[in-house]
């Protein structure tokens, strides 16, 4: 059960932040598929302090996607106090603290997983950035840097004295990156350490994942990544094995009608010609398994309108009916004589 002030999830599933990824269409369409808290791609704290333009534009939210979290980052502590303070202005229903990014050019600035290097010094922005805004505040963080320096335990604690609201553990260390399994038995280790929300991060690719999660660990909420990229009805799925259904297969006709929905939200966000062209890369996952998917998709990179793309995508609905037909007409009935 996760709580947050006066919200309460049962089962919660989070859509994680994403670089990227998760922007505002991306976060409404996976609430539309279930999920149950969404958040912003990484925010840069010296983005925000500095007045980028850019940046500052991740931090646009609507009131349909709550509750939502800003995820910023950074390695000095007074631009992660101001870029909190900007970000309070926005009024999320969280300010999350990234402590996990593994990436280069992240660590390589003293922030993400490079803060679980220095314990004390993770302890001391979290506790800043809690004392400098009025709204909660959360810390996303892995378990260590590398498999000699596991200190989750450790960090949980000193994020709770810091007053954070709740923690999100992504189960690998910063050496692993995306790499080897997730090791979800440190999510009880530190929930025995620890009275604040818990929230499982790592290894949630398909919707068995999450329910699997549910069953093996006492997480309070479960935080799915690269799983929703290419599955964002991923949520709806869980959900129904959470709660003792039967997994749905979704079809072509479904998996093509959340592309499209998706699409038009995105271009509400961003207009049409940036919104086609960005979510590009989102038509692998949609069209994933599909016949002749790989060349509708080379097809469908020709166009910058909507209805370049819907025009498309119902050729090709068209297509796979014709052939479905026509291969049902071929096949042979069982008792025949050949």
């Amino acid at each position: 059960m996760f709580k947050l002030a006066n919200l309460v999830i049962p089962k919660g599933l989070f859509l994680a932040p994403m670089e990227d990824v998760t922007d505002k269409s991306f976060r409404l369409a996976c609430r539309q598929t279930g999920a149950d808290f969404v958040f912003t791609e990484f925010v840069n704290a010296e983005g925000l302090v500095r007045s980028s333009k850019k940046t500052h534009s991740k931090l646009e939210i609507c009131n349909e996607e709550r509750p939502v979290g800003i995820q910023i980052y950074g390695g000095k502590l007074e631009s992660m106090v101001g870029a909190a303070q900007i970000a309070e202005q926005h009024n999320p229903d969280v300010i999350d603290i990234n402590a996990g990014c593994w990436v280069k050019n992240v660590v390589g600035g003293g922030a993400g997983a490079a803060l679980l290097k220095d314990p004390e010094m993770l302890q001391r922005m979290a506790g800043a950035v809690v004392k400098n805004v009025s709204l909660p505040v959360s810390v996303k963080t892995r378990i260590g840097w590398d498999t000699e320096t596991i200190v989750i335990e450790e960090v949980a604690q000193r994020l709770e004295d810091a007053g954070i609201a709740f923690l999100t553990i992504h189960c690998r260390t910063r050496v692993q990156g995306h790499n080897g399994d997730a090791d979800w038995n440190w999510i009880e280790k530190v929930k025995n350490k620890v009275s604040m929300p818990i929230v499982l991060n790592g290894g949630i690719m398909q919707p068995e994942d999450a329910a699997r999660a549910f069953k093996e660990t006492p997480a309070d909420a479960i935080m799915i990544a690269r799983g929703a990229i290419n599955n964002p009805w991923i949520f709806e799925q869980a959900k129904t094995l959470i709660n003792g259904g039967v997994e749905e297969e979704i079809g072509i006709e479904k998996r093509i009608s959340y592309c499209l929905n998706h699409l038009r939200l995105s271009i509400a966000v961003k207009g049409e010609r940036r919104a086609v062209l960005e979510n590009r890369k989102f038509y692998t996952g949609y069209l994933k398994g599909s016949r002749n998917a790989s060349r509708t998709r080379a097809e469908l990179m020709k166009y910058d309108t909507y209805i370049g793309v819907e025009d498309c995508l119902h050729k090709y609905l068209e297509f796979l009916s014709n052939f479905d037909m026509e291969e049902s007409q071929t096949e042979i009935i069982p008792g025949s004589a050949s």
